[in-house]
């Protein structure tokens, strides 16, 4: 793992736009946090600059600023990007349809979703690559001009150019692209040989495709955003998170736009991370529960699990690295429901923002989680410092029509609606731990988000795990992640061979060709030479697998028995067998080009005597717990009122802007020097 560089800061700032709340973390110099929340807009733009404002930013004395966002991420959901199409060869016009022939759900009806490209706009050209890279047969120039000119009648604003063998010869694709930029000015054109120099046509093309279709909304966003903040003062880099856990510049994120299309959760992750380590734990589960949904990420031994390919739609792989999160629809704002059976279920439906839960009073009907949390006692009647009323007689009656069918009086739906959301947060925490073979009683659980706090003691308590971590500031951990990050590309080659005939001159011929290439980005984004770091990987599987493991080498190679050693324990790891006997095969080559960014130094507080100090709740509540059977007096704490090293026991809760924390009863929370609430549970 690389370690950040430290300079002098001036104000630090980092912007997470969700699909309720945009989150803003300002560190100033002097180590002091200010954050602030404010509704994501219609023009994510003004939602940043207005939350910048809520925070008091003066941009002239902004040093550094990143920015996550949901923005790709949203136009593949909802499909909303321009006109595309894609130019391929002959015989290959329905790989992106075809796929891989599988399926999302066992059910063979299920139809998966259409391309994003029209089959109309898929255009072929005769053209071929061997295997090899030989030309079997030259691109047919005036063929490819018909190609472009009927684009052009078409009205075709971006085109993905996806040739088969491209990966081990870019001629063809390198002309195609310039004949349609000739005949097509203006018009986006992405090639797959830039994007994905890598074998499997069908992942290549999928996420080549989804390249095309994002660059000319991320382009012109970033473009914008980089000349709005200069309007405002600020003079520095803009620095837009990506799925791999690094930032990009807007020169790159205009090239390079997929790679935004996981921003915003992979900032959650890199906070958890982050926060777990200060507080001395190298294995953390990382829970994010929003409005909307919650978001789980895992680090084992200090790493966060990543995975090579992902998407955003099932059936259309992106094979960026990206941050392993594992997403389902929970959130405050999850409804629940009855099913067909007249069984209780919770989400993936929400409320959203708007109208939101039943008891904001925006014509919201539907009992959400936040609903029944404001029954029970333990959110109370005011949001977000008293920016927002609840209205709980609003709330009763949107349960009661959950609890009626049921036969259950409102409270004992309230506590049910709670106790099955928690049921499917556990779930997931399971699938990224348990089924990957790690046991989650050997992990520390980070709760964040504006919702985690409230539920993060009950999942860890199903789990068995003994440690729940609270931010200081959960409702903005994952804007804080954004200030975390570093630089970062990732470069590849394919290379096929079998680990013990690979020729170690070629493979160190390569590293340095990625080694330039990664240089020559982090350049053009203004990084010195002293902070740049590159790290180097060869994606190892066995001989008749397709699945490959990443095993870091050290460059020059002298040998790579080591390096195979490593591929055994890892796959024995993440597979529960290694096949030590078996050939190895080279499959890929990687290097992590990183630029280093400037962090702000933290210092930890001075911990008072416990035995000393006194908190004294700002009132006392009646707080109906899930697990219990009656409503118990309950304290509740501001936070800001709870300095480092004071212990509080449960049953009570800790209060602040932008979350709420349950601490059950039978449970101990203290904060730390770090100003995190470690919660303890005791049978």
């Amino acid at each position: 793992m690389t370690e950040a560089i430290s300079k002098p800061a001036k104000i630090r700032t980092a912007v997470d736009i969700g699909g309720t709340f945009t989150d803003v973390f300002v560190q100033h110099e002097d180590g002091r946090i200010t954050t602030a929340k404010y509704p994501t807009q219609t023009d994510p733009i003004e939602g940043v600059l207005a939350g910048m404002r809520q925070a008091g930013v003066n941009w002239e004395d902004v040093e550094f600023f990143s920015h996550g966002t949901t923005i790709a991420t949203n136009a593949l959901i909802t499909r909303k990007f321009p006109k595309i199409a894609l130019v391929t060869t002959e015989g290959f016009r329905d790989v992106i349809e075809i796929r891989r022939g599988d399926r999302e759900s066992w059910d063979p009806y299920q139809e998966v979703a259409e391309p994003f490209v029209p089959r109309r706009h898929r255009m072929t050209v005769r053209e071929r690559i061997g295997y090899d890279g030989t030309v079997l047969e030259t691109l047919d120039e005036d063929q490819a001009r018909d190609v472009a000119r009927i684009l052009e009648r078409r009205g075709v604003e971006t085109v993905a150019v996806c040739f088969v063998n491209s990966f081990t010869n870019p001629d063809h694709e390198n002309r195609m692209a310039e004949i349609l930029a000739e005949e097509l000015p203006g018009v986006a054109i992405t090639t797959s040989s830039d994007v994905l120099p890598e074998i499997f046509e069908y992942e290549r093309f999928s996420t080549t495709v989804a390249n095309a279709a994002l660059v000319p909304i991320i382009g012109p966003y970033a473009r914008t955003l980089e000349g709005r903040l200069e309007e405002n003062g600020y003079k520095n880099d803009v620095l837009l998170l990506h799925s791999g856990g690094g930032v990009m510049t807007p020169k790159m994120a205009e090239k390079y736009g997929v790679r935004l299309a996981a921003s915003g959760i992979a900032a959650g992750a890199i906070a958890s991370r982050h926060i777990a380590r200060m507080c001395g734990y190298e294995n953390s589960i990382g829970f994010d529960m929003g409005g909307t949904s919650t978001d789980v990420s895992l680090t084992d031994n200090g790493v966060l699990g990543t995975t090579n390919m992902w998407s955003v739609e099932f059936g259309y792989p992106i094979c960026f690295p990206s941050i392993e999160v594992l997403t389902i629809g929970a959130g405050g704002g999850s409804i629940a429901w009855l099913d067909d059976a007249g069984s209780l279920r919770n989400g993936p439906q929400s409320a959203g923002s708007e109208p939101g839960p039943a008891c904001y009073g925006a014509a919201g009907d539907f009992a959400t989680n936040t609903d029944a949390n404001l029954v029970l006692g333990t959110v109370g009647k005011k949001l977000a410092g008293g920016v927002k009323e609840l209205d709980e007689s609003l709330a009763r009656n949107a349960i009661e029509k959950v609890a009626s069918p049921l036969g259950l009086d409102v409270d004992t739906a309230a506590q049910s609606i709670i106790k099955v959301a928690n049921a499917n947060m556990a779930d997931a925490v399971r699938l990224i731990s348990i089924r990957k073979g790690h046991d989650p009683r050997d992990f520390a659980l980070v709760g964040f988000g504006g919702a985690g706090p409230l539920h993060a003691a009950y999942l860890a308590k199903d789990l068995g795990i003994p440690t729940v971590i609270i931010p200081p500031h959960p409702g903005v951990t994952s804007a804080m992640g954004c200030m975390l990050v570093d630089i970062q590309h990732d470069l590849t080659k394919m290379y096929l061979a079998d680990a013990a005939e690979a020729d170690l001159g070629h493979l160190a011929k390569s590293f340095r060709e990625l080694e330039a290439q990664g240089r020559e980005r982090l350049t053009a984004e203004h990084v010195d030479a002293e902070d740049m770091i590159f790290e180097y990987y060869l994606d190892m599987r066995y001989l008749g697998q397709w699945r490959a493991i990443a095993v870091p080498v050290s460059v020059p190679l002298e040998s790579l028995d080591e390096v195979v050693a490593t591929f055994h324990a890892t796959h024995l790891k993440e597979h529960n067998f290694a096949a030590e006997d078996g050939g190895v095969e080279i499959y890929r080559i990687l290097v992590r080009a990183i630029g280093l960014t400037p962090r702000a130094d933290v210092k930890p507080a001075e911990p008072i005597d416990p035995a000393d100090f006194t908190p004294v709740p700002t009132e006392l509540r009646h707080v109906l717990f899930p697990d219990e059977v009656a409503r118990l007096e309950t304290p509740v704490y501001d936070r800001a009122d709870l300095p480092a090293g004071a212990i509080l026991s449960g049953p009570c809760i800790v209060d602040q802007l932008d979350s709420t924390t349950v601490v059950p009863p039978r449970t101990t929370a203290r904060v730390d020097v770090w100003g995190n609430l470690i919660l303890e549970y005791s049978a």
